[in-house]
Protein backbone atom coordinates (compact mmCIF):
# COMPACT_ATOMS: atom_id res chain seq x y z
CA UNK A 1 0.00 0.00 0.00
CA UNK A 2 1.31 3.42 -0.92
CA UNK A 3 1.23 6.42 1.38
CA UNK A 4 -1.41 8.10 -0.81
CA UNK A 5 -3.74 5.11 -0.32
CA UNK A 6 -3.66 5.25 3.49
CA UNK A 7 -4.24 9.02 3.35
CA UNK A 8 -7.36 8.38 1.24
CA UNK A 9 -8.67 5.71 3.62
CA UNK A 10 -8.12 7.41 6.98
CA UNK A 11 -10.84 10.12 6.72
CA UNK A 12 -13.55 7.46 6.23
CA UNK A 13 -12.53 5.31 9.24
CA UNK A 14 -13.89 5.50 12.77
CA UNK A 15 -10.79 3.89 14.27
CA UNK A 16 -7.34 2.70 13.23
CA UNK A 17 -6.78 -1.01 13.72
CA UNK A 18 -3.87 -3.16 12.59
CA UNK A 19 -3.91 -6.93 12.45
CA UNK A 20 -1.43 -9.58 11.43
CA UNK A 21 -2.13 -12.02 8.60
CA UNK A 22 -3.00 -14.73 11.13
CA UNK A 23 -5.88 -12.54 12.41
CA UNK A 24 -4.13 -11.45 15.63
CA UNK A 25 -4.72 -7.76 16.33
CA UNK A 26 -2.07 -5.26 17.32
CA UNK A 27 -3.24 -4.11 20.78
CA UNK A 28 -5.53 -1.11 20.39
CA UNK A 29 -3.33 1.05 22.64
CA UNK A 30 -0.42 0.99 20.14
CA UNK A 31 1.51 4.14 19.27
CA UNK A 32 2.95 5.15 15.91
CA UNK A 33 6.36 6.17 17.23
CA UNK A 34 8.01 6.92 13.89
CA UNK A 35 7.14 7.76 10.33
CA UNK A 36 10.07 8.18 8.03
CA UNK A 37 11.55 7.45 4.65
CA UNK A 38 14.10 4.67 4.40
CA UNK A 39 16.38 4.25 1.39
CA UNK A 40 18.37 1.11 0.80
CA UNK A 41 21.20 1.04 -1.74
CA UNK A 42 22.48 -2.45 -2.44
CA UNK A 43 23.93 -4.82 -4.97
CA UNK A 44 22.29 -8.15 -5.70
CA UNK A 45 24.15 -11.45 -6.15
CA UNK A 46 24.14 -10.90 -9.93
CA UNK A 47 26.03 -7.61 -9.61
CA UNK A 48 23.10 -5.27 -10.31
CA UNK A 49 23.05 -2.11 -8.19
CA UNK A 50 19.60 -1.41 -6.82
CA UNK A 51 17.85 1.25 -4.75
CA UNK A 52 14.69 0.78 -2.73
CA UNK A 53 12.78 3.50 -0.89
CA UNK A 54 9.89 2.91 1.51
CA UNK A 55 7.85 4.95 3.95
CA UNK A 56 8.41 3.38 7.35
CA UNK A 57 5.79 3.29 10.12
CA UNK A 58 6.91 1.98 13.50
CA UNK A 59 4.19 0.58 15.78
CA UNK A 60 4.90 0.27 19.50
CA UNK A 61 2.94 -1.04 22.46
CA UNK A 62 3.31 0.71 25.78
CA UNK A 63 1.60 0.30 29.12
CA UNK A 64 -0.55 3.28 28.16
CA UNK A 65 -3.84 1.36 28.01
CA UNK A 66 -5.96 4.52 27.64
CA UNK A 67 -4.24 5.55 24.39
CA UNK A 68 -6.20 5.18 21.14
CA UNK A 69 -4.83 6.58 17.89
CA UNK A 70 -7.62 8.22 15.92
CA UNK A 71 -7.59 8.33 12.11
CA UNK A 72 -7.31 12.13 11.97
CA UNK A 73 -4.33 12.09 14.36
CA UNK A 74 -2.50 9.54 12.18
CA UNK A 75 -3.31 11.61 9.09
CA UNK A 76 -1.86 14.69 10.83
CA UNK A 77 1.33 12.78 11.70
CA UNK A 78 1.66 11.62 8.07
CA UNK A 79 1.18 15.17 6.75
CA UNK A 80 3.72 16.55 9.21
CA UNK A 81 6.21 13.87 8.12
CA UNK A 82 5.64 14.73 4.47
CA UNK A 83 6.14 18.45 5.00
CA UNK A 84 9.15 18.24 7.36
CA UNK A 85 10.97 15.28 5.78
CA UNK A 86 9.91 15.54 2.13
CA UNK A 87 8.58 11.98 2.16
CA UNK A 88 7.59 10.68 -1.28
CA UNK A 89 4.51 8.60 -2.13
CA UNK A 90 6.22 5.24 -1.68
CA UNK A 91 5.12 1.82 -0.47
CA UNK A 92 4.62 1.59 3.29
CA UNK A 93 6.69 -0.81 5.36
CA UNK A 94 5.58 -1.32 8.96
CA UNK A 95 7.93 -2.24 11.81
CA UNK A 96 6.22 -4.09 14.63
CA UNK A 97 7.72 -5.86 17.63
CA UNK A 98 6.89 -9.51 18.27
CA UNK A 99 9.76 -11.82 19.25
CA UNK A 100 11.99 -9.48 17.26
CA UNK A 101 11.35 -6.42 15.14
CA UNK A 102 9.36 -7.61 12.14
CA UNK A 103 8.96 -5.74 8.88
CA UNK A 104 5.64 -6.01 7.10
CA UNK A 105 3.95 -4.78 3.95
CA UNK A 106 0.65 -3.01 4.53
CA UNK A 107 -2.75 -3.88 3.07
CA UNK A 108 -6.37 -3.00 3.90
CA UNK A 109 -9.17 -5.58 4.12
CA UNK A 110 -12.09 -3.12 4.04
CA UNK A 111 -12.08 -2.58 7.81
CA UNK A 112 -8.55 -3.03 9.21
CA UNK A 113 -5.01 -2.45 8.08
CA UNK A 114 -3.29 -5.81 7.63
CA UNK A 115 0.41 -6.37 8.29
CA UNK A 116 1.43 -8.71 5.46
CA UNK A 117 4.43 -10.97 6.00
CA UNK A 118 7.42 -10.03 3.87
CA UNK A 119 9.55 -12.69 2.22
CA UNK A 120 13.13 -12.68 1.04
CA UNK A 121 13.86 -13.49 -2.59
CA UNK A 122 16.71 -13.59 -5.03
CA UNK A 123 16.49 -10.63 -7.40
CA UNK A 124 19.03 -12.07 -9.84
CA UNK A 125 17.62 -15.54 -10.47
CA UNK A 126 19.29 -15.68 -13.88
CA UNK A 127 22.74 -15.17 -12.31
CA UNK A 128 22.22 -16.86 -8.97
CA UNK A 129 23.01 -20.45 -9.92
CA UNK A 130 19.94 -21.89 -8.20
CA UNK A 131 18.08 -24.11 -10.66
CA UNK A 132 14.46 -23.31 -11.33
CA UNK A 133 12.05 -25.64 -9.61
CA UNK A 134 11.25 -28.54 -11.90
CA UNK A 135 7.63 -29.56 -12.36
CA UNK A 136 6.58 -32.68 -10.52
CA UNK A 137 5.27 -35.46 -12.71
CA UNK A 138 2.74 -37.77 -11.14
CA UNK A 139 3.29 -41.32 -12.22
CA UNK A 140 0.64 -44.00 -12.00
CA UNK A 141 0.08 -45.87 -8.77
CA UNK A 142 2.43 -48.66 -7.71
CA UNK A 143 -0.15 -51.25 -8.68
CA UNK A 144 0.16 -50.23 -12.35
CA UNK A 145 3.94 -49.97 -12.19
CA UNK A 146 6.25 -52.76 -13.25
CA UNK A 147 8.45 -51.94 -10.26
CA UNK A 148 6.93 -53.73 -7.33
CA UNK A 149 8.71 -54.90 -4.21
CA UNK A 150 10.95 -57.93 -4.87
CA UNK A 151 10.49 -57.64 -8.67
CA UNK A 152 14.19 -57.02 -9.18
CA UNK A 153 13.67 -54.00 -11.44
CA UNK A 154 14.93 -51.41 -8.92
Amino acid sequence: MKLSAIKELLPSLEKVEFQLEDGTFVPEHFHVTEIGQVSKNFIDCGGTIRKETVVNFQLWNADDYEHRLKPQKLLNIIRLSESKLGIADSEIEVEYQSETIGKYDLDFNGKNFVLKNKKTACLATDACGIPAEKPTIKLGSIQSSCCTPNSGCC
